[in-house]
């Protein structure tokens, strides 16, 4: 699924040229392959001609213009991942595990060392 949801993005990349849209699509093509449990809802999402990674940088565009000074406006990374993740719906972590991780026993955690621990 993760191929799947680049190639709609390196499709959707080959329209723009070097725009500001481009460069979502490499940031949301990064935060894909840190989290992959979220490639399924961005590929269904890329789908839709509203859901395209135009529309999202234009969400970032309206918030980068909130912060304008004079003729620059900005948003930080953390602010335009935030509005990435918003857009598409990622999801966290912890539901988006796959079911083998989460089967995973957790370590039982010590709660302290003893001094017979070391004899």
């Amino acid at each position: 699924m993760l191929n799947e949801a680049i190639k709609k993005i390196e499709a959707q990349q080959a329209k723009l040229g070097k725009s500001p849209a481009y460069w979502v699509g490499e940031q949301l093509k990064d935060m894909l392959r840190a989290e992959p449990w979220n490639a399924d809802l961005v590929a269904r999402d890329l789908d839709v001609p509203e859901m395209a990674i135009t529309a999202v940088e234009k969400k970032i565009k309206a918030a980068a213009d909130k912060n304008k000074k004079g003729n620059v406006g900005f948003v930080s990374p953390v602010e335009a991942d935030k509005i990435i993740r918003e857009f598409y719906g990622f999801r966290p972590a912890e539901e988006g595990r796959s079911p083998a991780l989460a089967a995973e026993p957790k370590k039982k955690k010590r709660e302290a060392i003893r001094l017979e621990d070391f004899m």
